[in-house]
């Protein structure tokens, strides 16, 4: 056999296997339905130079959801109602965001608040390999995606539901953020 048809057929076989190595990351990454919601957000900011946007969901007038940015490093973000709406709606008019962001965190309505820390900001990652876990705290309960479900004494089922139901939530919270900080910078 030819040298140059070693060498190809070596280049294809180690090609496919780098391919089958890496599918289920690349799949992973790719099922997160926060990741474009992330990236999008992430890009806007960093336009505008902001670090923090919050703004009011449409589906419930005491409901708020608001994020601290961290360049390249980490997003915080807080979705909670707030007994005094009418407060965090004057913040929001001044683009007070950090405020409204402070104020949520400290002060919703008990058990109505979700928490996340998407410590990459590339939205939620259910397998996140060498990068820190992400995690979704909603009332008492946390829960850290970092593809161990054994540690957190659920099944591999339980695991990839609780992650879907969060990554879905957290894109649309995500993009709430996205459309009012569009708004602002308008």
């Amino acid at each position: 056999m030819p040298t140059n048809a070693r060498a190809g057929r070596r280049f294809a076989v180690l090609s496919v296997s780098f391919a089958l190595l890496l599918g289920p990351a690349l799949a992973t990454a790719q099922d997160s339905k926060s990741s474009a919601a992330a990236k999008q957000l992430t890009e806007v900011l960093d336009r505008l130079k902001l670090d923090a946007i919050a703004a009011p969901d449409p589906t419930d007038a005491s409901t708020f959801v608001a994020a601290l940015y961290f360049q390249g490093g980490q997003l915080l973000v807080v979705s909670a109602k707030y007994s005094a709406p009418t407060l965090l709606t004057a913040k929001l008019a001044k683009k007070d965001y950090r405020d409204v962001y402070i104020d949520l965190n400290a002060a919703s309505v008990a058990g109505s608040k979700i928490f996340v820390m998407d410590q990459t900001c590339d939205g939620l990652v259910a397998k996140p390999g060498d990068n820190a876990p992400d995690t979704w705290e909603e009332g008492p309960k946390t829960t850290v995606f970092d593809g161990d479900w054994k540690k957190a004494k659920i099944s591999e089922d339980e695991y990839t539901k609780a992650f879907a139901g969060a990554d879905d939530r957290y894109a649309r919270i995500l993009t709430l953020l996205t459309e009012q900080a569009r708004k602002s910078g308008s």
